[in-house]
């Protein structure tokens, strides 16, 4: 009878969970999967319990609780069913690589998604591989290391394969681009973004349609690329996350990219004035995004001739990214921080 009894209600927790998470209600689906894992743990299911568990901290990294995410990602890890499974080994440890980054704790998710690489080799498991290397090349790329960001895109690109799900090769294609970008390879950066593009339908999954849209126009924007088919990017991204919602770092990701376009198109004045709002929410924000925001405060600010406030934004910035481990980047902005000294970010 007892059994009887447990089994509806971890099935409904479930569900719920998993309901919750469709509508994009990420806090409510991870008490969801909190109580199915409780079930399941109490019912001496370990199997159950190590998937509800990493249901939740998915939740809790989409919800941006980034520091209780990765806490449950490294339990996850440590798990007896991660020590005999590479499989369960590796994706806890993409997970706690993503979660560490939101954190902006660069250096810590770089070793988390290197020591995923390579876990598994099989075919049958090339997603979680893909994914091991998605999380590295990104902490590579957030962290400024782009020759090593660059490195692993080539092992990457090597991995897609004509028969691999289109969403998968489109992932890979959108991470090798970003990389690309990064790496002032802007046509590549472009034909990569364009491949990835061609496997995203907004009718399969409008979300992932918009995360794209929105990381691209980024990428172009970083790379001073203000055409007519980043503000096209722009408007999708905008377009669709009113239709699938967001958690507040992706609403603010999309004021940032809005407020990049406005400055690129001449209008400083808007965009400080979008930045301005931004800069209430950046201890919110993991420190690398922070940084970007206050580095182009600053080159809106000196634009405009307000050269002390320009100074102090771009202290601002290098202070977040050296917090975020990335180094390259603070020096970058106390590169501009010199007297005399030109540079574009």
């Amino acid at each position: 009878m007892q059994e009887k009894k447990v089994a509806p209600s971890y099935a409904a927790a479930e569900l719920q969970a998993r309901e919750h998470r469709a509508s994009h209600d990420f806090a409510k689906a991870a008490d969801g999967a909190r109580s199915a894992a409780d079930i399941a743990r109490d019912d001496g299911d370990s199997t159950g319990w190590w998937n509800m568990t990493f249901l939740q901290a998915q939740n809790l990294l989409d919800a941006g609780d980034f520091a209780e995410s990765t806490a449950l990602a490294r339990s996850l890890s440590e798990a007896s069913l991660a020590v005999t499974s590479p499989q369960h080994k590796a994706r806890a440890l993409i997970l706690m690589a993503n979660s560490l980054r939101g954190e902006g704790l660069l250096e810590a998710a770089t070793a988390a998604a290197a020591s995923a690489v390579g876990l598994v080799d099989d075919d049958a498991d090339m997603e979680i591989d893909v994914h091991a290397r998605q999380a590295l090349i990104a902490a590579y790329g957030e962290s400024g290391k782009l020759e090593e960001a660059w490195k692993e895109c080539l092992s990457l690109s090597a991995r897609i394969s004509d028969g691999m799900d289109d969403q998968l090769a489109g992932k890979a294609y959108w991470v090798i681009g970003n990389v690309a970008f990064l790496c002032d390879k802007v046509n590549e950066g472009l034909h990569y973004h364009e491949l990835a593009a061609e496997t995203f339908s907004p009718t399969r999954n409008l979300d992932i349609w918009a995360k794209f849209n929105k990381a691209s126009a980024a990428m172009r924007l970083a790379a001073e690329v203000a055409d007519a088919a980043t503000l096209r990017c722009i408007e999708r991204a905008e377009l669709a996350t009113d239709v699938v919602g967001g958690n507040e770092e992706e609403i603010l990701l999309l004021r940032l990219n809005r407020a990049h376009w406005n400055y690129l198109a001449g209008d400083t004045g808007e965009a400080i004035k979008l930045l301005d709002e931004l800069t209430d929410h950046v201890d919110h924000l993991p420190p690398q995004m922070a940084g970007e925001i206050f580095l182009l405060m600053a080159r809106a600010q000196s634009d405009t001739g307000n050269k002390q406030a320009a100074k102090e934004s771009l202290a601002e910035a290098a202070g977040r990214f050296e917090k975020a481990g990335a180094h390259q980047r603070a020096l970058q902005a106390r590169e501009m921080l010199e007297p005399g000294t030109e540079s574009e970010a």
